[in-house]
């Protein structure tokens, strides 16, 4: 057994037609325990790759949650909430991002690749836009919050 694994055997039971499991999970170590500033040995420098935004994450989340409720995985938002360790309210925030605009969707999830060149743009700031039913008025406005400097308040 390697440092870097645990395995756990569970004896066969008698006689019941049971069968012996064996359970194989990686252990990482703790972060003091690294040498390299907390970074565990699988991460790479985070100098190295690029930053995801904040946003495109949770776009990309909303995205994956609604595929999850569609295809019956989990019952509701309720369930996504318990599975994830937050607030039915704050799970609502998220998903409440599919609201926008499929190109105002798509230019979020793109950021992805070229983080650098947007403005750093905070799911709260995208909350009025998802309150508009109607998607030009919510373009006009995505137009302006790209262009304008983000209140930080």
């Amino acid at each position: 057994m390697s440092s870097k694994e645990l395995t756990t055997v569970v004896p066969e039971a008698v006689g019941n037609g049971a069968i012996q499991v064996e359970v194989t999970l990686p252990v990482r170590p703790r972060r003091h325990e690294t040498g390299k500033g907390g970074q565990p040995d699988s991460v790479p420098d985070a100098g190295n790759r690029s930053r995801i935004p904040r946003i495109t994450r949770l776009m990309a989340l909303a995205i994956k949650f609604q595929d999850m409720v569609d295809r019956r995985e989990v019952r509701d938002y309720a369930d996504l909430a318990r599975l994830g360790y937050v607030t039915r309210a704050r799970l609502t925030q998220i998903m409440n991002l599919l609201l926008l605009a499929p190109d105002i969707q798509a230019d979020i999830v793109a950021w992805s690749a070229h983080a650098e060149e947007f403005p750093e743009i905070a799911e709260r700031h995208l909350r009025r836009l998802t309150q508009i039913p109607a998607w030009e008025p919510q373009r006009r406005l995505w137009r302006e919050l790209l262009t304008a400097p983000i209140n930080q308040g």
